[in-house]
């Protein structure tokens, strides 16, 4: 430290608090202090935890006092895994989440069509076939027949499937002569024809033709869903894979003021873009710790839902199908060597036993070719393991970063896509836990609600909102509330490098903290649910207040 920073360090340590929180109950996620009354904020950090003489002390006349008549205070709550640029286009697009049939699913696109531009794009995300009486993968005709004009786009839940009719078809060229494309497939009927539901990369056959969101369409998607995560408490998020021109809005909006959120980014990779982003360099804390930008992204299966997440043996009901693998594995180890070299961190997107294995297989041989010690790789979801790579997390250094909201949704059909025997590898928080390693807890919004104490009442309880099943789905896999806590705090910390910045209220780290009306450290977990958000502050700023 140079002594004029010395010197500018000095200075403001001497200044009165801006803020002085009160007669609160804080939970600091700090062991060396795990609970506290009262904290300052100075600068935008904290400058003391501990009791309201010690916070008091450093209040001046101008200082802010917020008494907060015994709510509790947590660290701001990180979303390790989320899409911002989706919640975004989500909110702004038909909701199909929570449709009960395929014909909930047509009537609302009906309805929107109506205001709709002829040949305007329709979009909607949010459908899921096995929470409707019929569990088959829907065809197109119904949806084209109701909306003959307009193409429609649908995204499935998790991301990795889409419906599309007639109309949106056509414009792409996609006929029953179109071979699959690498890495997914077109669902056929008994003739062969295109029934409209396209898997992981065939999304993107029909993707190219559908017209991409401007600038100002993307602010605005952004300033949305950063509001809209602030509501829920969110102070922090992992972006699991945004281009160029995301980024760009990104830092536009950043360096205006406009963005009430620490982005840790991931970068969608072609080689042209991580070229780019590998001479630039990693870039740590822009704009007061708005973005950070030294991660890749890579996705190396589908999903489960739709029946593409590769699985090292056959779906129990889909027998011959094994899912898909969208990324070649010398592709993984290639990125992840170059990632290596420029001490950038790779992220893969794994959910299916055969993915996860190929993962860690293929940053075994990465980090045998360039040893590294602290590189913190990560495998995103990590959701079905086979017994014997558990212990390979550890064992490489690799951080399993997973989504507790996931359990809860996907434990009704999760058994019959896989059997009994292999469900028990399924969203195993406690057996990676058991071996030393950490799990970075989220969302996957907007697959999931934004929500964050989803994920922690499933971490907890392995229960849906209603308790169901009594005592938990396979409840030996739960956490303690204490690990709930730092899955959302610690975790995510450690797992973006950001662990000397934030993840606990700790004097010198980010003032970002979370103020709930209830204690969810200490109520019955049937009343976890029940916690509601009253205050969301960033830097010492308040960004959202009930």
């Amino acid at each position: 430290m140079t002594l004029l920073a010395a010197l500018s360090l000095l200075l403001v340590q001497q200044q009165p608090a801006d803020l002085v929180v009160l007669n609160a109950r804080i939970y600091t996620a700090d062991a060396n202090r795990p609970t506290a009354e009262a904290l300052a904020v100075r600068a935008g950090r904290i400058a003391f935890v501990g009791s309201a003489r010690g916070a008091l002390a450093l209040a001046g006349p101008r200082t802010e006092r917020l008494d907060l008549a015994g709510r509790t205070v947590f660290p701001g709550i990180v979303d390790a895994h989320a899409h911002l640029l989706g919640l975004g286009q989500a909110l702004r697009t038909v909701d199909l989440v929570g449709t009960r049939s395929y014909d909930e699913v047509v009537a609302r696109v009906a309805e929107r069509a109506k205001t709709a531009r002829p040949g305007e794009w329709i979009r909607g995300r949010g459908w899921d076939q096995n929470d409707w009486a019929d569990t088959r993968f829907p065809a197109h005709e119904a949806l084209s027949r109701a909306v003959p004009n307009n193409p429609v786009y649908l995204t499935r839940v998790d991301g990795h499937a889409a419906l599309v009719n007639a109309k949106a078809l056509e414009l792409a060229g996609v006929t029953r002569a179109t071979p699959d494309p690498a890495g997914g497939r077109f669902i056929r009927d008994s003739s062969g024809a295109p029934t409209g539901v396209l898997i992981d990369g065939a999304q993107g056959v029909v993707g190219r033709v559908v017209p991409a969101p401007s600038a100002t369409e993307l602010r605005e998607q952004t300033l949305a869903a950063i509001a809209e995560l602030n509501r829920w408490g969110l102070t922090g998020i992992h972006d699991a894979g945004v281009g160029p021109e995301g980024i760009a809005v990104y830092d536009a909006l950043a360096r205006e003021g406009r963005y009430s959120l620490r982005n840790y980014v991931m970068i969608r990779s072609n080689d042209s873009v991580l070229d780019a982003f590998m001479r630039r360099g990693r870039q740590l804390a822009l704009y007061d710790g708005r973005l950070w930008i030294r991660s890749i992204k890579l996705v190396a299966d589908g999903a489960l839902g739709s029946r593409g997440a590769a699985l090292l043996e056959p779906y129990a009901d889909d027998p011959g199908n094994t899912g898909l693998i969208t990324t070649p594995p010398e592709r993984i180890k290639s990125v992840a060597v170059r990632a290596l070299k420029a001490g950038f961190q790779l992220n893969v997107h794994a959910i299916g036993d055969r993915a996860n294995r190929m993962v860690l297989d293929q940053y075994e041989a990465a980090l045998k070719e360039v040893p590294v010690a602290d590189h913190r790789f990560r495998i995103e979801h990590a959701q079905i393991l086979h017994h014997d790579d558990i212990p390979r997390f550890a064992e490489l250094d690799v951080i399993p970063s997973m989504q507790g909201s996931h359990q809860t949704s996907d434990m009704y059909w999760v058994p019959a896509r896989l059997g009994w025997s292999r469900s028990e590898g399924a969203y195993a928080w406690r057996s990676l836990l058991n071996t030393g390693v950490v799990i970075p807890n989220g969302s996957d919004l907007p697959v999931e609600s934004p929500n964050p104490l989803l994920s922690f009442h499933a971490f907890v309880t392995r229960q849906d909102a209603d308790g169901y099943p009594a005592g938990g789905w396979f409840p030996a896999q739960r956490t303690t509330r204490e690990e709930a806590l730092l899955s959302m705090t610690v975790w995510p910390a450690y797992a973006a490098f950001m662990e000397n910045e934030s993840g606990t209220l700790t004097a010198g780290k980010y003032a970002d903290f979370v103020v709930f009306d209830r204690d969810i450290m200490t109520v019955a977990p049937e009343e976890i649910l029940k916690a509601s958000v009253v205050m969301t502050v960033l830097g010492g700023k308040a960004v959202y207040r009930r």
